[in-house]
């Protein structure tokens, strides 16, 4: 299956993106305001300069205190990120995202940011891809 697939069966496709100069008070509104775990940090809104999730915040959190409210997004997000593209095979999207530690990957296309994958996506995928396997060698087994 590839990472199309996903970005196709997704009922939602828009990207949640902010600016590198947003606060993280406002970001963090904005995630628990949309119900997600990740927001793009973008300087055009069509590409990805960065990545900002629940996990960055609450380890600012944790080290800093509220203070930590009033920086920019830029300040904490990740700026190296690894990306996928509309052609990846999603066994290779859960590979890294699974050797990364992360849950959020960009879709890339050109340059231009065209989705977003979350390892739940990756998930429901893989288990709709092996119940299809399965359904597949039972028919054969039951000579259909």
């Amino acid at each position: 299956m590839l990472v199309q697939q996903i970005l196709n069966s997704k009922s939602d496709q828009a990207v949640v993106t902010v600016s590198p100069g947003t606060l993280i008070s406002e970001a963090a509104k904005i995630l628990a305001e949309k119900r997600i775990g990740t927001v793009i940090v973008s300087k055009s809104g069509q590409t990805a300069d960065g990545i900002l999730s629940e996990r960055d915040i609450v380890r600012e959190l944790a080290a800093r205190g509220a203070t930590c409210l009033s920086d920019a997004v830029s300040d904490y997000m990740t700026s190296e990120l690894k990306t996928a593209s509309r052609e990846d095979n999603v066994d290779t999207v859960l590979a890294t995202m699974t050797a990364g530690r992360f849950r959020h990957m960009p879709v890339i296309d050109d340059g231009a940011l065209v989705g977003i994958v979350t390892l739940g996506d990756v998930v429901k995928a893989k288990l709709s891809e092996v119940a299809m396997e399965k359904d597949a060698l039972e028919g054969m087994i039951m000579g259909h």
